[in-house]
């Protein structure tokens, strides 16, 4: 059976430097805390859990709180969260998965019954009411997402508002003129979701900037919708050849209603993205776009929460850079 000693003595510490270490009771180095957790992981070691809890008042187990409501794309999330489970085992936590929305009720039972040592909160609101109970609780939490007022808080997140500006950068250096935004389902607007939100805004500026004609046009998911506001947009924007989507599900079939209504991509139209990388490269004309980091997302977030239940302080934000990968689906614009 491996022991305490056994740990501290392939991590080059003292037992009590090692019990700090799982323990957060005391504040210990990066360095320090990454040997230790290398150690742990080489010789399997796992403290007894009744002494564990007594010794740290813990319970070792982290909240992840993402209602899922209409609008959310189940598999990103899903994405995120198995990153989240993953992450937190590697440091000897377990995951408490809350998906109904419930609000600062939820927060609260989660809080006055200690059933976790910290919060990760998903589906960020601009303006969120979780937030000042989030500012005034006794236990450290990590957002991913974005507020409008991130003052006191812990927030993780893409830069999607420079995503946004990324696709339209694309597209007008290619020559596009007229370029056209199809959005998140109405629902997620209408809570000002702020990823949904920030993208608008980087979107516009950035059409606004290059001089260009541009629409946002939220969508619902599904063939029908599809049709719907390709047909749409066609009509009111007839000179278009730029889209930028922003909606996992409806990318393949607004490709294919747009070639229904007789617009080759990328011939007709240059179409980018915001998906998930993996989405983008393996559709029928793989699409140009910026990846979503959803496992990079959930591991920040832990690890973020790790220093901070060790007293490390920690980064206010973190916004990850958007990166885009040039696909089959943007050309310049023809004559």
């Amino acid at each position: 059976m491996v022991k305490i000693t056994d740990v501290a003595r392939r991590a080059g510490v003292s037992p009590s430097t090692v019990s700090y270490a799982l323990s957060g009771k005391r504040p210990i180095s990066e360095e320090t805390r990454r040997r230790v957790q290398a150690a742990v992981r080489e010789l399997g070691y796992r403290p007894h859990a009744g002494a564990r809890a007594l010794a740290s008042s813990r319970s070792n187990v982290l909240a992840l709180v993402v209602p899922l409501r209409a609008g959310i794309h189940v598999p990103v999330v899903m994405q995120c969260a198995v990153a989240v489970v993953t992450t937190a085992r590697a440091h000897d936590h377990d995951v408490l998965l809350l998906t109904q929305e419930e609000g600062e009720e939820g927060l609260r039972r989660v809080v006055d019954t200690a059933l976790a040592d910290a919060l990760i909160v998903m589906d960020v609101e601009l303006r969120d009411p979780r937030l000042p109970l989030l500012r005034s609780l006794d236990r450290p939490s990590v957002l991913i997402g974005f507020p409008a007022e991130p003052d006191g808080l812990t927030c993780v997140d893409l830069d999607f508002r420079a995503a946004g500006e990324r696709c339209v950068e694309h597209l007008a250096r290619l020559g596009h003129r007229v370029v056209a935004l199809v959005g998140s389902p109405p629902e997620v607007y209408v809570r000002r979701t702020a990823f949904a939100q920030r993208l608008v805004q980087g979107f516009t500026a950035a059409a606004d900037r290059h001089g260009l004609a541009s629409a946002v046009h939220p969508c619902g998911t599904g063939p029908d919708a599809a049709r719907r506001v390709a047909e749409r947009l066609l009509r009111e924007q007839p000179a278009l050849t730029g889209v930028v989507v922003h909606n996992e599900p409806l990318l393949e079939p607004l490709i294919d209603a747009f070639g229904q209504l007789g617009l080759r991509v990328p011939g007709d139209l240059s179409v980018t993205a915001v998906c998930p990388d993996e989405l983008a490269a393996s559709l029928r004309v793989p699409v140009t776009g910026v990846g979503l980091p959803s496992a990079e997302l959930g591991a920040r977030a832990v690890e973020l929460l790790m220093r901070k239940l060790g007293g490390t302080p920690v980064p206010g934000t973190t916004l990850l850079a958007p990166r885009l990968t040039e696909r089959a689906s943007t050309a310049p614009r023809t004559a």
